[in-house]
């Protein structure tokens, strides 16, 4: 079962993540916020999502960004419920995906 996340504290960071205007607004957010490892987490799980949609294999996907299959599993099988959230930001970065 799924938790849900809607919540005014995460409103409000959504909102903060939304009004950061720069790549190095951005970093220095959340430098403050996560930890390296966290930052170098969320943005392979986005590198492996686009790919997924891209229809590259777990093996290809794994060979170019070090993710596991665990890893990547866990991603296709978030992909495939009803959220587009990683096809919606791919196409608005121009990033064609299947």
């Amino acid at each position: 079962m799924r938790k849900n996340i809607h919540s005014e504290a995460m409103d409000q960071y959504f909102d903060a993540i939304l009004n950061l205007k720069t790549r190095e607004e951005c970093y220095s957010f959340f430098k403050d916020i996560c930890t390296v490892n966290e930052m170098l987490s969320l943005s392979q799980r986005f590198d492996v999502g686009v790919r997924l949609l891209k229809g590259e294999t777990y093996q290809e996907i794994s060979e170019v960004t070090g993710a596991s299959t665990a890893t990547i599993s866990r991603v296709n099988r978030l992909l495939s419920d009803e959220n587009d959230g990683i096809e919606v930001a791919a196409s608005r970065l121009g990033i064609q995906v299947d």
